[in-house]
């Protein structure tokens, strides 16, 4: 009966045991389980990139919400950027504008109106060029002579091409500008259109070639003196020597010395 007793009691030591092993061994195995988590490497030792543990769970970076909140921040901090790029953008076009408005300022101090002393220069000029060009264009219909045909052409190109000149200035300036010869050279004109040959040469060449250049010329010399504008005494220099070297070629023409053509 002892023998029984004890045997029993020897089991009921050993289930007991048993029950403590199971319970060491279940608790092993969960605190080997959750090791990769916590430390961020997977029973493979690859890293883990999910994110790390903590008291609530596993927060995963690579989510969609993670993303979302990366894209606020970005965003914001864009926006913060660019704000203040467009202010700058604003500030420098605030600057061209004034700078715009300063060249607009200029260019009405520029457009100033003349003085009477300098229309009359204008309108001169614009006479001196009109009459040339018109004597020219009679000389090229008119003549024989291959000498004074060169010299009309000649007078033709350089005056209108300073003729347009005088326009542009006197447009700028609210000049207006005779459009036809004066009463002067519309009567010389006239009598040349009369005349033929040898006559014609000679009477053009002395009157249009060498006596108008001579007037004009001086005419140039005095305005580059009394132009207060300095626009309308810039153009003023350019065409007196123009008008010099017209002057100098007319007067070595063989026709406008002896009164007889050559190069016919």
């Amino acid at each position: 009966m002892q023998n029984k007793n004890t045997l029993k009691g020897l089991l009921a030591v050993s289930a007991v045991a048993a029950m403590f092993t199971a319970v060491g061994v279940h608790a092993q195995t969960a605190a080997v389980s959750q090791t990769p988590t916590q430390t961020g490497t997977s029973s493979t030792g690859t890293p883990n990139m999910s994110g790390k543990t903590t008291r609530e769970g596993t927060i995963d970076n690579t989510n969609s919400t993670g993303m979302e909140n990366r894209a606020k921040q970005t965003g914001a901090a864009g926006m913060a950027g660019h704000g203040s790029a467009g202010m700058t953008d604003k500030s420098a076009t605030s600057s061209m504008g004034a700078s715009g408005a300063g060249q607009s300022a200029a260019g009405t101090a520029t457009g100033a109106k003349l003085t009477a002393g300098d229309e009359k220069i204008l309108k001169d000029m614009a006479m001196a060029n009109i009459a040339e060009v018109e004597g020219g264009k009679l000389a090229q219909n008119k003549s024989q002579s291959s000498e004074v045909k060169a010299f009309a052409q000649q007078m033709i190109d350089d005056h209108t091409a300073n003729l347009n000149e005088v326009k542009a200035l006197a447009q700028a300036r609210g000049v207006t500008l005779p459009t036809e010869p004066d009463a002067k050279h519309k009567a010389m004109a006239a009598k040349l259109e009369k005349m033929s040959g040898d006559a014609f040469d000679k009477a053009y060449m002395k009157q249009a070639g060498v006596q108008d250049h001579k007037t004009v010329h001086a005419k140039l010399m005095a305005a580059s003196k009394k132009a207060k504008d300095p626009e309308v005494k810039a153009l003023v220099d350019k065409t007196e020597p123009v008008v010099a070297q017209h002057l100098k070629s007319a007067e070595q023409m063989p026709m406008a010395k002896s009164g007889t053509t050559s190069g016919k």
